[in-house]
């Protein structure tokens, strides 16, 4: 959600004539776009514009903003920690950023702007489609959330849940489309509650119109909240070509005592019935989660049936984090609060588990032939004497394409195409291995096989 309001940030500062700038120290405007959900996030917001200050001396025209979830729950208070910095904006102010600056430019004055009314549609009315070649793109159908898990912030910084009309979407998804994106991923707190408390589709439905869109190749969404996995949800993995076979399903913990005390609403036991109706839909489903170590009150037991939990599952990955008190989060005034040290022992023991599934889900792909939506080219493509293409497979795995020579690369135009690829070697986090001259399937083979690209 954070990497697509800063596309949004900068489609808005476009209208303004500004232009993104790789040299921070050239730049006329930083905008500093912020995360709270976790206390070292927000730590890091402060600690990074305090480094700024030196800049602001060096050069006193530099125009420094502090927008995103911090500047949400923070508001006037970073200017008076921060007298260096000159607007702050909240979640739902960013189409209204064009203003905000004029003012500081031109009124030479500083801003705050934590409103929580906007209108939705705005958000994407600017987006500028030449400025982003990525073959892949998010799109927001929701935003906001109403499940109140006593450790979250979200709700207080985000707002409460909103959909967007379901038309609106579709019209957005056609026009990526035709400017060349292959790839959306649908963004909200909880899209598995798309639409019901506006009356629009369900879901499951909104999935099936974006899935007739010509010219799209995939579809991906997050992030879903499993008690509202419905089994209509978990046909659409069966049933539609288009949507990928990955589903990122946050358990958080594996203790039904710790759950119930997150306010998560659904049980350890209610969790697994899901992935097994789940994977029987779609065997080869990839399923990743989010896990939270040292949660207050957590003992040895139940941070042992997480652990259990995850060896039984067999996630292809987890987001582990070490659970830190939020703002407003009911949490904060929870007792049996756990040690650092033993918050960071368990997150180390969970990581270490999940690195051996990992490298051994990884490594049973060694051999087999992959299709993969080229995104662009490696983050080690100039470290190599091997040209290197980047993308993802249907179930989200990373791998690395390599060709001969880097002036191979030149004679394929293969971004945005799906390549098919044999797969040679298996790391923790990414696959390598070479294009091979085939037709694939296109995700899964569901009815009659659409070809995959390789030249």
């Amino acid at each position: 959600m954070n990497v697509y309001d800063s596309e949004q940030i900068q489609n808005m500062l476009n209208l303004l004539g500004y232009e993104k700038t790789p040299i921070m120290e050239m730049a006329d405007l930083i905008i500093m776009n912020t995360c709270t959900i976790r206390e070292k996030a927000e730590q890091k917001v402060f600690s990074f514009l305090g480094r700024l200050r030196a800049l602001k001396i060096k050069r006193p025209g530099l125009v420094l903003g502090v927008g995103g979830c911090v500047a949400q729950q923070e508001g006037i208070n970073i200017l008076r920690k921060m007298p260096h910095v000159d607007f702050v904006f909240g979640t739902r102010a960013i189409p209204r950023l064009p203003d905000i600056v004029r003012q500081v430019m031109d009124e030479n004055r500083r801003v705050v702007d934590i409103d929580m009314t906007d209108d939705f549609s705005a958000y994407d009315s600017c987006e500028n489609l030449k400025s982003n070649r990525s073959p892949s793109r998010f799109v927001t159908i929701m935003r906001g959330c109403d499940n109140y898990c006593s450790y979250c912030v979200v709700p207080y910084v985000r707002g409460d849940e909103s959909s967007r009309p379901p038309e609106e979407i579709v019209a957005q998804i056609r026009k990526l489309v035709h400017a060349g994106v292959k790839e959306v991923t649908l963004l909200g707190q909880n899209v598995n509650s798309y639409g019901k408390k506006e009356g629009f589709c369900s879901f499951a439905q909104l999935l099936e119109q974006i899935n007739r869109i010509e010219g799209l190749l995939r579809i991906r969404f997050t992030t879903s909240h499993p008690k509202d996995l419905s089994d209509d949800i978990v046909y659409a993995f069966r049933d539609l070509e288009k949507l990928c076979p990955h589903l990122h399903l946050p358990i958080q913990s594996g203790s039904n005592r710790i759950l119930k005390r997150m306010n998560r609403r659904y049980t350890r036991e209610e969790y697994l019935e899901k992935i097994n109706r789940l994977r029987i839909a779609c065997p080869d489903v990839a399923i990743t989660s989010d896990i939270i170590v040292g949660f207050p009150g957590e003992s040895h037991q139940d941070f042992k049936e997480t652990i259990e939990l995850i060896k039984f599952v067999e996630y292809d990955s987890l987001f582990v984090f070490k659970y830190s008190d939020r703002p407003n989060a009911p949490a904060v005034k929870y007792n049996g609060k756990i040690s650092e040290q033993e918050k960071q022992k368990r997150l180390e023991q969970v990581l270490g588990l999940q690195e051996i599934i990992t490298k051994t889900k990884n490594a049973a792909l060694i051999g087999s032939e992959q299709t993969v939506l080229v995104e662009g080219r490696s983050k080690m493509h100039t470290k190599t004497k091997c040209a290197q293409l980047s993308g993802r497979t249907a179930t989200n795995k990373v791998v690395n394409i390599f060709y001969g020579t880097k002036d191979a690369v030149a004679e394929y135009d293969l971004v945005g195409k799906l390549v098919v690829v044999k797969i040679e070697k298996a790391l923790s986090h990414s696959l390598w291995g070479k294009p091979i001259r085939s037709t694939g399937v296109c995700n899964k083979p569901k009815g009659e096989e659409k070809p995959c690209y390789a030249e």
